[in-house]
Order: structure tokens, then sequence, then C-alpha cells
């Protein structure tokens, strides 16, 4: 099967389920290269900052005399040698064994990691993989197992996606915290069933299908566009004036909900801000002289 044009799997070998053994290919599926990233520049003569592989007392050192090393004891290391990494025998390195078949819904969201997509490899593997594809689909089910990607074993789900399938990492449960120790302080207090009843209907009247391409990066978009305004201006800097707040109007949770069911029947939906007692109200943000640089956008490097 073709590769899709300069694309390279992330991951190849064998999904198997029971004596099933299916060839596969898995590429991941987010594209992070649109994103825009920065570098670190020297401002006196505008190139970019170098980081080196540095020892304390020794200065920089080259890349082949550097390995892994376990910290057991304040700065004494065990020294792991990439081969003797390669030499650890896993069968979830080349094969994602399927264990066990669960609802989607049984797993909650936090769980969730990464998305990869999943194509047979080769011909000879089409059939079964349609099989495979097609019963997961009518069953309404996803596949768990393990799996080895970036030198660590993950748990993975296999479920059908369009013509082919979606593979998607988990997390363990030791890698997530404790919600209830951030929910703790959340109390049980009465609820008003007028209350509960417009909130139901609000939440009916903004029901409705996911569609991602309504969903736009306006802070990725923004950033495009100083940019853009950058180089036009020859990377002189440029006066940034923010938009002037507006505060939001301040009114009870009923009244909040009343409007916000009636705003939504006629199209309109303006924020409201639910009154939680008497506050001073928000000052007006001043704007920025000529002279000063704008706020740095923090962003992923």
């Amino acid at each position: 099967m073709a590769e899709p044009k300069g694309a390279r799997p992330t991951w190849s070998g064998a999904i198997r389920l029971s004596l099933v053994v299916l060839p596969v290919a898995i590429y991941r599926a987010v594209d992070v290269r649109s994103e825009i990233r920065f570098h670190q520049i020297h401002k006196p003569t505008g190139k970019r900052v170098r980081h080196l592989n540095v020892v304390p007392g020794q200065g920089a050192v080259e890349r082949e005399d550097i390995a892994k090393g376990y910290e057991y004891s304040k700065d004494q290391y065990v020294l792991i040698e990439p081969d003797e990494l390669k030499a650890l025998r896993l069968e979830s390195k080349d094969s994602f064994s399927i264990v066990r078949f669960v609802d989607r819904n049984q797993i909650d969201a936090i769980y969730f990691e990464e998305p990869f997509f999943v194509v047979p490899d080769g011909e000879a593997a089409m059939e079964a993989f349609v099989v495979i594809r097609d019963a997961l689909r009518s069953t309404k089910r996803i596949g768990l197992g393990q799996i080895v990607l970036s030198g660590r074993e993950r748990i993975a789900a296999l479920q059908p996606c369009g013509k082919g399938m979606l593979l998607e990492t988990l997390r363990y449960a030791e890698d997530l915290r404790k919600a209830e120790d951030y929910f703790a302080g959340i109390k049980n207090v009465p609820v008003d069933k007028d209350q509960l009843g417009l909130a139901q209907k609000l939440i009916e009247q903004k029901t409705g299908d996911f569609e991602p391409d309504r969903f736009k990066d306006h802070y990725e978009n923004a950033l495009r566009e100083l940019i853009e305004r950058k180089l036009k201006s020859k990377g002189r800097r440029i006066q940034v004036e923010e938009p002037e707040r507006k505060g939001a109007e301040v009114i009870d949770l009923m009244e909040a909900l009343r409007r916000s069911v009636g705003r939504r029947s006629s199209g309109s939906d303006s924020e409201t801000r639910i009154d939680r007692g008497p506050q001073a109200p928000a000052p007006r943000k001043k704007r920025a002289a000529p002279s000063r640089a704008p706020g740095r956008a923090r962003k992923r490097a």
C-alpha cells in the first residue's frame, strides 16, 4: 500500500487478535508543522542562539560521548547504552496484541493522549484489516492492548475511523493526578429546579453536530498577521493597542439563564456575568505608549 506523500510511518508491526496477525503501519494523526515556532535570537547580532552540551568544569562535549543515565542517588548515575535498550525484549515493540474489548464511553476522556492513523501494510493484509475494522464498527467496541512508541510502552485503543482505523495512546492511571484532591472544595449546594430547567433548555438550544472546521485558532492567526506586519515594516517595532474590554452586565443566575435562552432563540449570544455580590468595576486598560514593546506572546518553542 502506497504511503501518503512525504509521510513516514511512526511504527510498523502487527496487530494480533487471537490467532489473527494483521501487518499494519501507523502514522501520526496530528500535524504540528503548521504551528508557528520561535527561535531564541541574540538581539545585538540577530543570530540564532545555539545550545551546547556542557559538562561543569569540562566544557562542551561531543554527542557520541553522551549516554543515558539514571540517578539512583544524589549525583550518582547508572549508565544505559543504546544497544542495551534495544536488547530489551518486549512483545509490544513489534506487535499490538488486543487483550480486551470495551465500550469507548467507559474510558474517561482524561486517559486519551495521542491519535495515530492505522493502515494495512501491504495488499495481503487488506482483507483481515477490513474484517477487523468492520467487526469493531458493528459491535461498537474498541480494542485495548499495549504498544512501544518513542521508547515507552503505552496502553493503546484501536477503533474504526472512516475507511481505516485509529489507534489512540492512553495514559496510565498512575500518571494522572487524583481529581478528588482538586474537587474536594466543591460543595453540594441545593439546585433550583427552575434554574436547572432553563440550563437544560439552553443546552438543548446549543446542541448540534460536531463541526471542527467552525473552530479557528485565533491566536495562531493573530501571530501570523503580526509576523506579516513585522516583515512589511522591515522588523521595526509595532505599536499594539489592546482592545478595550467591555464590562459584562451583572445580573443574577435566574435572569442570566432566562436572557440566554431568549437571546439564543432570537439569534443573539451576548455574554452576561452572574451576580456574586458588589464588585468594583474593571479598570480600563491604557493604550501602550509608542516606545514600549508589545507584550510577548507565550508560544511553545
